[in-house]
């Protein structure tokens, strides 16, 4: 395709509802974000009219609603995805818009997040399930605290695949060096970020410039790809490296003769005659059958809603989790987290939350420690999280949490936490690590348990120090669980 016939396709291209061939079984989720005014709604907006995802009389309403708006005689696409009447009004987006879309390579399902300060929240939910972030970023103004906030919630969600959309850069006159700074500038947040799949595009979301069209007639210097490239060959977020997970939702006991533990599989896979694990109690059972809506299942993956019928009568509850006997996750009473806070109260030092997982709620106590410096990218000591910050935490609970690490698992490495007086939803937070873990040193009615391997403790014990106070010292052999055992036990 020529050049001049690629713009003429940008200026007007055509609609038909006619769909595309999709070869990927499951789309590629991406979200766009930055700061306020962007162009996130106009981007989207032009993918869904190049890609011909908008139908003959969504385009006739969108050119009679958007009028004279601009002096190229193009609609307003940012139209196609401001929904509520406020959001139309203003010319901002508020509330997080889900949108599909299709090439002939691969199907997509985008999220545009708000880009005001105040609509946070909105955009890490959006981050939540996304594969991808498409961070925009105005070639006028360059990287902004918004436009930095945005990039860390999205790499604490655990995206790793970014492209920087270096947008409105027809109104910077194409310049080469505007473009080379602010990709520099942004690679290097990034690798701070621990991202480091970049793709650095200059475009114009308006006029469809690197959006699915080539613009090298106005941007000879770029040899790289268009967005809609960069999509097509993004990769999915890889697999659970977790073991076999179903938070219970519900246990169904529709006979005598049938009991049923209900949910959606939330990582790993199971079969019937696979060992499990009921959490908390620690109980273990085999799986007898497995049963969806319809039928009886020869194996569950994550993501199927099922039932799981087991060999033996267990007590099991809603909030539960029932796990791979061989692979489990963490259970204890204190966890670290990283979290930002969405309501104008921030968090509160030692106030007690309701914390949600799954379907397992609790209360737990949150102590801050750290918050991100988003001017300077580095953690400051915090005894308090503002509204938008984004901080470390220790979690401590009454009874016993069940989680993995939120690198190893979405579904059960992530919460939110509820404010018991309003209900509102006050912080989204992710599972870093359990606080306690074997070899640590762990105080207890004025005495220190210091567990370590037998040879370790054996040296230590023969040093000079500690051999004049032997008396004073208790030592117990026990098996690495046990020993796991007994630090939780202290930490409750």
């Amino acid at each position: 395709m020529t050049a001049a016939a690629s713009t003429a396709l940008v200026s007007e291209a055509p609609h038909t509802d006619t769909a595309p061939v999709i070869r990927d079984s499951r789309p590629l989720r991406l979200i766009t974000c930055g700061s306020v005014d962007d162009g996130k709604s106009t981007l989207i907006g032009r993918l869904l009219w190049d890609t011909k995802a908008v139908k003959e009389d969504q385009a006739a309403s969108l050119k009679r609603d958007s009028g004279s708006q601009n002096d190229l005689g193009l609609p307003d696409f940012a139209l196609l995805l401001d929904g509520l009447q406020a959001e139309r009004e203003q010319g901002i987006t508020i509330d997080v818009a889900y949108r599909y879309f299709a090439t002939d390579r691969r199907s997509f399902i985008v999220a545009d997040t708000p880009g005001h300060e105040q609509y946070t929240r909105n955009m890490a939910t959006g981050a939540s399930t996304a594969d991808l972030a498409v961070l925009l970023v105005d070639a006028r103004a360059g990287l902004l605290e918004q436009t930095r906030r945005h990039a860390t919630i999205a790499s604490l969600m655990g995206i790793k695949q970014f492209v920087l959309a270096v947008n409105k850069f027809d109104l910077v006159s194409y310049d080469k060096a505007v473009f080379d700074q602010i990709s520099t500038e942004f690679k290097a947040l990034a690798l701070t970020l621990g991202v480091r799949q970049v793709t650095a595009i200059p475009m114009s979301a308006l006029k469809g410039e690197n959006v699915v069209y080539s613009a090298r007639a106005v941007i000879p210097w770029y040899e790289g790809p268009t967005l809609v490239e960069t999509l097509e060959l993004a990769t999915l977020r890889s697999g659970q490296s977790t073991g076999f997970r179903l938070p219970v939702q519900r246990v169904s006991r529709p006979g005598e003769s049938f009991r049923g533990y209900q949910g959606t599989v939330a990582g790993g896979a199971v079969k019937p005659g696979d060992s499990v694990a009921i959490l908390p109690s620690g109980q273990v059972a085999n799986v007898k059958q497995i049963v969806t809506f319809d039928l009886v299942r020869n194996a569950a993956v994550a993501g199927d809603a099922i039932t799981l019928v087991l060999d033996r009568q267990v007590d099991v509850a809603r909030g539960d989790m029932i796990v791979s006997l061989d692979a489990q996750p963490q259970t204890g009473l204190a966890f670290d987290a990283q979290l930002v806070a969405l309501q104008p109260d921030g968090i509160v030092p030692g106030k007690r939350y309701w914390l949600k997982a799954g379907s397992r709620r609790q209360r737990v106590q949150v102590q801050p420690v750290q918050q991100l410096d988003l001017k300077s990218g580095k953690w400051q000591a915090a005894e308090m999280l503002q509204m938008n910050a984004i901080g470390k935490v220790h979690l401590s609970f009454d009874e016993t949490a069940i989680f993995d690490p939120y690198e190893l698992n979405r579904g059960t490495g992530a919460f939110i936490l509820i404010d018991p007086d309003t209900n509102n939803t006050v912080a989204g937070g992710m599972i870093t690590a359990k606080r306690t873990e074997l070899g640590g040193l762990n105080a207890h009615e004025g005495r220190v348990i210091l567990s370590l391997p037998a040879d370790l403790a054996e040296q230590l014990l023969a040093t000079e120090l500690l051999a004049s106070r032997r008396d004073e010292v208790e030592t117990r052999r026990v098996t690495t669980s046990a020993a796991r055992q007994l630090l939780d036990d202290i930490d409750g």
